[in-house]
């Protein structure tokens, strides 16, 4: 059966963290209900260039493994952490599917799970939808968004935030480049460069941080600061990334 990691990127998201743990500590919960037989997820946090009180905080999630960067790029953070679940070493095994979610978002209680899956059939590439906090933004902006996206299987989206990928494809494309924006798109592209099986997914979509003021100014904040009623035209990189 596969084996499991998840890689976190986070700057300052000392109030969001424990949301997000708490959400992938129920994922895992459902996951061990479901397939007792089933590893344990390692779940690694990139603390990057945090100045706030993080790491005090991961101090009381001892199962969470923890590595500080000073990259001060979102790439560079998630390539750190994944190069981190491939490692090998006493007690520590390799992963063979890595899922990528983001310290200001929550994964469902079936997220774990939808990734097994399709760890087990084959995919090189899962594709997730995230749904930005209703609770932080207004019901007009909700709606814009909602109509700019499309939020069924097949969906053109990538999103960091719910991404997974196969160990030995995120190896083959070269694995997250340092880049301080769109590190998801370029990976994707490079996957279907490689003809590797990429599946987009509407299942388990994440539920993220609708901040107008992000860490990276060209992601989700970004994207929501622009967008207006009317829905952007076709798939721009912008759009893709959101």
């Amino acid at each position: 059966m596969p084996t499991l990691a998840v890689v976190i990127p986070a700057r300052n998201e000392e109030r969001r963290l424990p949301r997000c743990l708490n959400a992938l500590a129920r994922a895992e919960s459902e996951l061990r209900n479901l397939c007792p037989a089933t590893a344990p997820t390692r779940i690694v946090v990139v603390l990057d260039r945090c100045t706030d009180r993080s790491p005090d905080l991961l101090a009381r999630w001892p199962q969470v493994e923890v590595i500080v960067s000073d990259h001060g790029q979102v790439g560079a953070a998630r390539a750190v952490g994944v190069e981190k679940v491939l490692q090998t070493g006493p007690n520590l095994g390799a992963a063979d599917w890595i899922a990528c979610t983001d310290a200001d978002s929550a994964v469902p209680a079936d997220w774990l799970r939808t990734h097994l899956q399709h760890a087990e059939s084959g995919t090189d590439l899962l594709l997730g939808l995230v749904r930005p906090d209703p609770a932080e933004l207004s019901p007009e902006l909700l709606r814009s968004w909602t109509r700019a996206h499309q939020l069924s299987d097949g969906h053109p989206h990538v999103h960091g935030a719910n991404l997974g990928i196969r160990a030995e494809m995120y190896s083959r494309a070269g694995g997250f480049p340092l880049v301080a924006a769109h590190e998801d798109v370029l990976l994707a592209g490079r996957v279907r460069e490689l003809g590797g099986l990429v599946v987009s997914t509407a299942a388990s979509p994440v539920l993220t941080s609708a901040r107008l003021s992000g860490r990276t100014p060209a992601g989700m904040a970004g994207y929501l600061s622009e967008l207006t009623d009317a829905p952007p035209a076709g798939n721009s990189l912008l759009e893709l990334a959101s």
